[in-house]
């Protein structure tokens, strides 16, 4: 359980056993052990994931020796590190995959977990879509922005993952194909900022229906308070079988009747 926070004490803000050089090296505490109010949300929003994905992790160990967990469109990996430090470095075993495309965060991940002694961590340099991890027991995708969270998905499917963990931002594709569809339901996405959210919302709802479809019992729900993030979504998936013929259906109903072509049937 994470520490009772004590006003103005940034330590007293960490979990027990959160290391605090790992924190420094990542930038998220100040060199003199301080948080700044852009810091602290990042924290808030990576100890809260991290407060949910825990379950996962746990089952995961149960269940195999060497369990991986996939953290995709990593960025600074700041969740990748977190939940090693948190979990995995506790329990001597399983690994972190950090799949990211841009080679120079890849490579300061790289010597941050090297100086860290974190060596059942490996960084991928690469596409969501192009990464070469093997076998994957968990995905998670923080703040993956538009279609990123839908190759997210697809991902975890390539790779048979049992637990997916999703925070999507920016979910800009789906109010883009709105703008053209008329019909019954056009005064839902009549106003641009009404598309966009009305957008936002039915791409989540689509997402999850998908997941199902594919044999995944999903829940929907609020991962931080929005003071510390506006895109504040989490959708957590655990596999219970292949399909779903009835959440396929309502899927397919949904598209028909709302008219898009999400990228989740582009794949």
């Amino acid at each position: 359980m994470p520490a009772k926070p004590v006003k103005n004490d940034p330590i007293s803000e960490l979990w027990p056993g959160q290391s605090v050089p790992l924190l420094k090296a990542l930038h998220i505490l100040t060199h003199n052990g301080g948080l700044n109010a852009d810091s602290r949300r990042k924290l808030k929003q990576v100890q809260h994931l991290a407060r949910l994905v825990k379950p996962a992790i746990d089952a995961a160990l149960a269940e195999k020796p060497e369990p991986v967990l996939a953290d995709l469109g990593a960025g600074k990996s700041y969740l990748g590190f977190i939940l090693y430090d948190l979990y995995f470095g506790p329990a001597g075993r399983g690994r972190v995959a950090a799949v990211e495309s841009r080679a120079e965060l890849v490579a300061t991940a790289r010597r941050i977990a090297a100086e860290s002694g974190f060596d059942r961590m490996d960084f991928v340099e690469g596409t969501i879509a192009q990464a070469q991890t093997g076998p994957v027991d968990i995905v998670t995708a923080l703040h993956a922005c538009d279609t990123a969270t839908d190759e997210a998905i697809q991902f975890a499917l390539k790779h048979e993952a049992k637990y997916v963990a999703l925070v999507p931002c920016c979910q800009a594709e789906v109010a883009r194909t709105l703008e053209g569809v008329t019909g019954n339901l056009a005064q839902l996405w009549r106003h641009p900022i009404q598309r966009r959210e009305f957008g936002a919302h039915l791409t989540n709802v689509l997402r999850a229906l998908y997941l199902e479809a594919h044999g995944y019992k999903v829940r929907v729900t609020e991962l931080t308070g929005l003071e510390h993030s506006l895109k504040n979504e989490f959708i957590y998936a655990e596999r219970h079988q292949k399909s779903n013929a009835r959440a396929r259906a309502e899927f397919e109903k949904l598209v028909a009747e709302t008219g898009v072509r999400p990228a989740l049937l582009t794949f």
